[in-house]
């Protein structure tokens, strides 16, 4: 009898428990439904943490699975934010100007409201106009549409291109990086339609909705949470089946997978998109907590960062990801935000607000000389030691063949 995915499985559950149970703890101590003891700012500093759990798992499928180092992930988690941005914008600025208007004698037609809200959005960057990409900027429904079409059309086209020429290792990183940056330069111009260097701002206002933002801030860490644990059960579900062995194998020996007759191209191409429209979710969910977006964000320096927090976490073990990307993000936190205390050499202050990155730079490479399982092979070890050596006759004629208890599980 084939045992369940769960079963099969068993730290998805263990993950989801803690996941839940940070998340109700979080709740219970907020500001918005319990006693107060964790600040509103601090929360979404969690939520946010949350989303980039979830951009390091979909990392980690292409990666660390895959066997694909991108560094392009970041452009996909930008536009997921962009994409949603629009409507905020939109629909906020809509409000603001329909209540401005209602003062006047004669009510304002639909054209006059339209051209209101172009105004105040693109005014900042010296136009008037809507441009062709807000055409679905007034639907909510179209817009959630857009972030995963969007980033997932990109990553399809793109890849595309790259996989059917069998770019492979780091030709195939320099391409990734090399794309990130032609989008952020290209949103970087005012006629990006995007208001250029300004960006989307005021995200975190909810149109339409006067709830405090202690109860908003609850409620995009509950969403955050959500969508981290399906990506997390999707991504453990893909690996463990025969689609996951195949892209193992595709990392360990491509050739010889494509010897053995599978499309290569095809299995790459699928987890490229796949990670990319993740990356996309966790960037419209990111950027409503941060309030603002640019195209700074997108820059490939960001793309590195997320490799970085992937390997220091674990390479090949979706919860490394997650440890990686959360232990990263909140020590620089701390570290950035002022709440490190500085370090008197006498001759020399050390500034963590401004040394930090090195710090970053240093541990990435320790890791990767001495650790190179990340923090999650320390879960490892600890799992080895709690079973016990298996005992039975040897299937092989060598001492240490597979022995038989292990080949009838």
């Amino acid at each position: 009898m084939e045992r369940s995915f769960i079963s099969k499985n068993p730290s998805v559950l263990v993950f989801l428990a803690i996941l839940s149970l940070f998340t109700l703890s979080v709740t219970i101590l907020s500001e918005g439904f319990g006693v107060g003891v964790i600040s509103t700012s601090f929360v979404k500093t969690l939520g946010k943490t949350l989303c980039l759990c979830l951009i390091a798992v979909a990392m980690d499928l292409v990666w660390g699975f895959t066997g694909i180092l991108s560094l392009g992930h970041f452009a996909f988690f930008g536009l997921g934010g962009y994409m949603i941005g629009m409507w905020l914008m939109y629909e906020r600025t809509r409000l603001i100007v329909v209540d401005s208007l209602a003062q006047a004698e004669i009510p304002p037609t639909s054209a006059e409201v339209v051209d209101a809200i172009a105004t105040q959005v693109f005014g900042v960057v010296g136009s008037s106009e809507f441009p062709l990409i807000w055409a679905f900027s007034h639907s909510l429904t179209l817009q959630l549409v857009l972030v995963v079409l969007v980033p997932g059309l990109l990553a399809l086209i793109f890849g595309w291109l790259a996989f059917r020429s069998r770019v492979t290792g780091v030709y195939l990183s320099i391409l990734t990086q090399a794309m990130t940056l032609a989008l952020a330069l290209y949103l970087f111009q005012n006629d990006s339609g995007l208001r250029g260097n300004n960006g989307l701002s005021g995200l975190q206002n909810l149109p339409g909705v006067t709830t405090s933002q202690d109860v908003v801030s609850i409620w995009f860490l509950w969403a955050s949470a959500l969508a981290l644990g399906l990506g997390y059960m999707l991504a453990a579900w893909i690996v463990s089946g025969k689609f996951g062995s195949v892209i193992r194998g595709i990392r360990d020996n491509e050739a010889r997978v494509r010897f053995l007759g599978y499309s290569v191209e095809v299995y790459k191409l699928a987890v490229f998109t796949l990670t990319a429209c993740i990356a996309a979710i966790a960037g419209a969910l990111y950027y409503p907590q941060a309030g603002i977006i640019n195209p700074e964000e997108m820059a490939p320096i960001a793309s590195i960062y997320l490799a970085v927090w992937v390997a220091i976490g674990g390479r090949g073990r979706l919860y490394g990801a997650v440890i990686g990307a959360a232990f990263v993000s909140l020590l620089s936190t701390w570290f950035t935000g002022g709440q490190a205390p500085d370090i008197s050499l006498g001759f020399y202050t050390i500034k963590w607000v401004d040394w930090w990155q090195v710090l970053l730079g240093v541990t990435f490479v320790l890791v990767t000389l001495f650790a190179p399982q990340g923090i999650g092979g320390l879960f490892d070890l600890w799992t080895d030691r709690r079973h016990p050596d298996r005992h039975g006759a040897n299937l092989g004629p060598d001492d240490g063949a597979l022995r038989e208890k292990e080949a009838m599980e």
